[in-house]
């Protein structure tokens, strides 16, 4: 047994290690958004910002608010209505009369071989006419000045594609907690200074906000590539890459603001659709994820008041160097870096969220998303 705890947590200590090294070097790497040179009048292009949006009544007002008061001289907002049943259609038209810029689509049925999502995005760059496409949510806020810093930053770069990491609003201790662990996860599993490099197999894509050139977008196949894919922010990112085209990651600061789902019981419910879909739906990848996220995460922490000797300095630096990493996020979100002392619960969460995915979705044959029902076979055969 001595051994074992010895070799299991040299392991859980070396990964830290490395892992601290790269993020050490890595995230000052990305771009802040902050940083860059707001574009001139002359040299905007035409940019259309796109959303799909499905009972959405209550947080679409203020989000359509912000992404009509950019400052940016040649911008549309096409907002597509996916089978809505409360008030977002009449919000949608309602603006639109007083609007020029909106543009609304209104989806009335869902045809066979798609999700709702997919097929909403599609319907939407169906109408839009820029030269560049944003893609966001419904609930998504912007800054004035977003369009003219993040085209200019894809000009500068040479990127086809640019996903921006935002700010998420988090309200109470169950959120922070889990959010944090979240951004800190997707910080390792991503690696975001990595995507712009060509040979690099990182790939990015985040639903709040990202930018991609028409030529690029249509070359890959739109979204009718991923018609059946639930996890369909990430995977445009990972087309783009595949299709031989230039892709970038930068931060947003606070210019990209959402509030996510309200409450830990709201974020465990709301993704239940999405983490048995990021191993794409295959049992033994999700048990891995479960084994992994308890190994690096849970089991250093819960071991350390029992060992001794060398298995004692291997945990230690296993919690140590987490609680680094996450206070860093802590700070980049605004909230104190104590919340970095509970990384094990939220990674505790996360592995929660990943088996209640995997367990749901094989009791149900499939998952139910905006309203249908997508049996598992078909989710399988989607899979990018």
């Amino acid at each position: 047994m001595h051994f074992f705890l010895l070799g299991i947590t040299f392991l859980a200590a070396l990964f830290w290690i490395l892992n601290t090294i790269d993020l050490a070097f890595g995230i000052p790497r990305v771009k802040r958004l902050a940083d860059v040179t707001p574009l001139q009048d002359a040299e905007c292009p035409s940019v259309s910002i796109l959303f799909a949006a499905r009972d959405e009544a209550e947080k679409l007002p203020g989000a359509l608010e912000t992404l009509l008061a950019l400052d940016y001289p040649r911008y549309e907002v096409v907002a597509v209505n996916d089978r809505s049943e409360d008030g977002t259609r009449e919000i949608l038209d309602n603006a639109a009369r007083t609007n020029p810029r909106l543009k609304v689509v209104h989806v009335n049925s869902l045809p066979s071989g798609w999700l709702g999502k997919p097929h909403a995005l599609q319907q939407g760059y169906e109408h839009a006419s820029g030269e560049w496409l944003i893609f966001t949510d419904a609930d998504v806020h912007f800054s004035p000045d977003l369009l003219r810093r993040t085209v200019a930053l894809a000009r500068q770069q040479g990127w086809d594609h640019l996903t921006l990491l935002g700010h998420v609003d988090m309200h109470d201790v169950g959120e922070r907690m889990a959010l944090t662990f979240f951004a800190m996860a997707f910080l390792i599993a991503v690696r975001p200074w990595r995507v712009s490099k060509p040979r690099t197999r990182n790939f990015a894509g985040v639903g709040a906000f990202q930018l991609i050139q028409r030529g690029a977008y249509e070359a890959i196949g739109a979204h009718g590539r991923l018609a059946m894919e639930v996890v369909d922010d990430m995977k445009l990112g990972k087309l783009v890459k595949e299709g031989g085209f230039r892709s970038g990651v930068a931060n947003s600061g606070g210019a990209v603001n959402v509030r996510w789902h309200e409450g830990v019981g709201n974020i465990i419910r709301g993704t239940t659709k999405n983490f048995f879909a990021t191993s794409g739906f295959r049992l033994w990848a999700a048990c891995l994820q479960v084994i992994a996220l308890s190994w690096i995460f849970v089991f250093p922490a819960a071991a350390l008041p029992w060992l001794r000797g060398w298995a004692f300095v291997f945990a230690l630096i296993a919690v140590g160097l987490p609680v680094v990493t996450e206070a860093g996020v802590a700070l980049e979100f605004g909230i104190s870096p104590l919340y970095a002392l509970t990384f094990p619960i939220g990674a505790l969460i996360f592995v929660w969220m990943v088996t209640r995915s995997t367990i749901v979705t094989l009791w149900s044959g499939g998952i139910t998303w905006r309203g249908t029902f997508y049996p598992l076979k078909e989710l399988k055969r989607g899979v990018v």
